[in-house]
């Protein structure tokens, strides 16, 4: 005798990765994220961030009582640096 699954709710495509709807959706890209995630993805700290925030190097929208950053800007970023470092 088998022993039952755990409960586990049902979420669909969305929770079960094999699940036959799982691979309709396409990914969505964000196209902002916040600056927590801005951390993460640039691997550097949140004092930082605000200094490339103050000095306009990263670009921001405020968005109510929320702080974007365009992840466009991030990539801007990186490109300018990648130039000033190989010297073009």
């Amino acid at each position: 005798m088998t022993s039952p699954r755990p409960h586990q709710p049902y979420g669909g495509a969305d929770t079960y990765p094999d699940h036959p709807e799982s691979h309709r959706r396409p990914t969505i890209a964000p196209i902002t994220v916040r600056i927590a995630d801005a951390v993460t993805m640039l691997g550097i700290g949140r004092s930082r961030i605000y200094e490339l925030m103050q000095s306009g190097d990263i670009e921001t929208i405020k968005l109510g009582r929320s702080t974007l950053i365009p992840v466009d800007s991030l990539h801007a970023m990186i490109e300018r640096l990648r130039r000033e470092q190989s010297g073009g």
